[in-house]
């Protein structure tokens, strides 16, 4: 049986590093799949658990030298500490200074600024021989995997450097008359670099890309629970199901729970992306990480840590920013070449130098900052460091990708199908009219209860509607007996007192109407009602618009995505709302293999096509579809085919869905040619000498800070 894990990984300094993991467990026949994300340092594995356990893979990633430890969904995501700077960097800082002294006095013609050759050797080697045996293992522990990282270019340029000085200071021919050319300052500054610019990056990709910390930081610490008939401030730890816990005005709610007592009003736009509170009173719901912003209440704990909602979206979202999107195979593929062909344009730059200068000194310099300015980190970080921002992004509207692959297929989409009820109305119909037929037998009354026994047990808006509106009428409702769905139609059961009786389309109870005066009975859902199969009956369900559906789709028109309606009500209801919208493209009288096939047609005329639905019905155009969205608290089985799930029940929120997708995947390609531009026109300079290896080191590091920091501005974008 496939089972996924995922770990967290430890040690890696670039692409090439995630790349050799990649390498080695796919190689595995027990390995389905394995993807390795540089940026969240984070393995995605799945296998064969009847060959293998996880605590064998994670051994397998220990021996290609990097550390491995499983993530569970049992426990919330730990917060990430913050980065400090380390002894041995600052250590690195202080020997730095006199050298950067030096330089910038011999940019102005004072070389006596320049400490002493003797005192460059001591500094060089403490750097060389101590501060800069990380690099060494790791380059060792890469070159031992088979693949090479940047580590490897950084200790041959340096190592070269220090030796070379070694050999100019003590055993060159000039070295007896003092006039050595020595370049210590050169590989010491180069680990400076390259080190400062590792402890940047990592800072960032712990504190700023990942939106983990600010999810953390909604769950009180310290909770008010009654415990012998007192209350008493605990840790959130000692929280137990069925506690009775008190949030006062301005504090957070620690845990999902049904309210006791007490009223008020919570903000949960942390899980909904709904700014606005929502009322809370005795019988009502809580959410973990909700703000009291007025009132207080008494609420019983009935789901803790990872099981809450906010448990179970910060599990998401962790496990879709380790997801790798199918656009870094570019990366991938570029950083699994990329160390060894440095290697090999650094060696023709140190012949071709020495060729035509004649100077092996000269020569060299050239070949160290061709091996230094390399960077296959920003490679490496372009598209992670996106997606995991524009992940958050996402969450913080509401939205839930599966992975990162969905969140750029979203990018493309260029055509969206919405089913009707709940996704473009408000999901809650109510009876406009009723028709009985004549000669039935059955009067208005009994028509109500015959219906409401029969769609008592289905789930469907329409179905509630009616049940809600006999209750209404103070009427009982008679016992029903194998109640059985039939898709897309209706549904049937025996009623006691009847028989059997079915609730659906016109054509499922084999029920033509009249014509009517009244347009209700046009632009309205029918339900149609027979039993034994003799039609006695009908009710027209009319469903107000959503708010904000309008303005969701202008948005989706301006952005030049196509909008389609396909419902399994009447085409005439379907026709009406889709005048209302502005919507060309409306179907009715579908069934749920039409709507599939209809899907299937406009991937095949070249759309890339996104579905969004929240009914069982749904499923098959969900699956059907490049990309499809689910609304929350809908049918569990559309929630598990579609791609994404969407908070609010909001066409808004699945414009803001592919608008924060189209953001994410432009600032990915901005990563990517900035880092192959960055090295494109970096390597040829250091080749042909504009640039020394200290400032090559220089930028290198401050290439991967870039891409960072240009994925950072995804925060900053607006979803208009």
């Amino acid at each position: 049986m496939q089972q996924k894990v995922r770990f967290q990984i430890e040690g890696m300094t670039c692409q090439a590093c995630a790349s050799r993991i990649e390498k080695v467990l796919n190689k595995k026949d027990f390995v389905e799949s394995a993807g390795v994300n540089f940026a969240s340092e984070e393995a995605q594995v799945v296998f064969d658990d009847s060959q293998t356990s996880a605590d064998d893979i994670a051994k397998i990633i220990e021996k290609t030298g990097y550390g491995a430890k499983e993530k569970t969904e049992e426990a919330l995501p730990q917060p990430e500490e913050t980065a400090h700077v380390s002894w041995r960097l600052w250590l690195l800082f202080a020997i730095n200074v006199p050298f950067l002294i030096g330089m910038a006095g011999m940019m102005i013609g004072r070389h006596d600024w320049m400490i002493p050759p003797v005192w460059q050797f001591a500094l060089a080697s403490v750097v060389q021989l101590w501060l800069a045996v990380p690099f060494y293992k790791s380059a060792w522990a890469s070159i031992k995997g088979g693949l090479a990282n940047m580590d490897v270019l950084v200790t041959i340029g340096t190592v070269s450097i220090y030796l070379y000085s070694v050999y100019m200071l003590f055993f060159s021919p000039h070295a007896a008359h003092g006039m050595a050319h020595v370049y210590f300052e050169a590989g010491v500054m180069v680990i400076g670099f390259v080190s400062l610019g590792k402890f940047l990056e990592h800072r960032t990709k712990k504190s700023s890309l990942n939106s983990l910390g600010l999810l953390l930081k909604l769950t009180p610490t310290q909770v008010n629970v009654q415990r012998d008939g007192e209350w008493k401030q605990l840790p959130i730890d000692q929280v137990q199901i069925g506690d009775l816990i008190r949030a006062n005005h301005g504090e957070r709610i620690a845990a999902d729970g049904i309210i006791e007592s007490g009223s008020g009003w919570a903000d949960e736009s942390h899980l909904t992306g709904e700014s606005n509170p929502e009322e809370k009173k005795a019988g009502g719901k809580v959410l973990a990480g909700a703000l009291m912003t007025e009132g207080s209440v008494v609420y019983r704990a009935t789901q803790l840590g990872s099981q809450t909602l906010l448990g179970d979206m910060m599990n998401a979202l962790s496990e879709a920013q380790g997801s790798k999107a199918p656009i870094a195979r570019v990366a991938d593929k570029a950083a699994a070449v990329f160390v060894p062909a440095v290697v090999g344009i650094a060696l023709l730059t140190f012949i071709a130098t020495w060729l035509v200068k004649g100077d092996w000194t000269v020569a060299l310099m050239h070949a160290v900052a061709v091996l230094v300015i390399a960077c296959p980190c920003a490679l490496g970080l372009a598209t992670p460091a996106a997606i995991m921002v524009g992940m958050g992004k996402a969450v913080k509207h509401g939205i839930w990708f599966k992975d990162a692959a969905a969140m750029e297929e979203a990018a493309h989409v260029d055509a969206v199908v919405l089913d009707k009820t709940g996704t473009l109305t408000e999901g809650r119909p109510q009876v406009a009219a009723v028709y009985c037929a004549p000669d039935s037998g059955f009067d208005e009354d009994a028509l109500y209860r015959i219906a409401a026994a029969v769609e008592q047990n289905a789930a469907h808006p329409l179905a509630r509607a009616i049940v809600s509106a006999a209750q209404a009428r103070g009427l009982e409702i008679p016992a029903a007996q194998n109640a059985q769905t039939v898709v897309g139609a209706g549904i049937t059961a025996e009623v006691e007192g009847v028989g059997l009786v079915k609730a659906g389309k016109l054509d499922f109870a084999e029920l033509t109407l009249p014509e009517f005066s009244d347009d209700v009975w046009r632009i309205a859902s029918i339900v149609a009602v027979s039993a034994n199969g003799k039609p006695i009956g009908a009710f027209a369900l009319a469903d107000a618009l959503k708010a904000d559906t309008a303005e969701a789709i202008g948005r989706l028109k301006k952005h030049g995505i196509d909008v389609y309606i396909m419902s399994g009500d009447n085409q005439g209801t379907v026709e009406y709302v889709a005048k209302q919208l502005g919507i060309a493209h409306a179907f009715g009288n579908m069934s749920p293999r039409d709507k599939a096939a209809e899907v299937q047609k406009l991937k095949a005329a070249g759309k890339t096509v996104a579905m969004v639905g929240d009914g069982i019905n749904d499923a098959p155009a969900l699956a059907a579809a490049n990309v499809s969205f689910a609304m929350k608290g809908g049918a569990d089985v559309a929630e598990h085919t579609a791609s994404a799930t969407l908070m609010q029940h909001s066409v808004n929120q699945l414009a803001d869905a592919l608008l924060v997708s189209q953001a994410t995947l432009k600032n990915i390609k901005q990563n990517l040619f900035f880092a192959f531009f960055y090295n494109i026109l970096g390597i040829p300079l250091a080749a042909l000498g504009f640039l020394n290896p200290v400032i090559a080191g220089a930028a290198m590091a401050a290439s991967s800070v870039s891409v960072l920091g240009n994925a950072l501005r995804l925060k900053r974008v607006k979803i208009e």
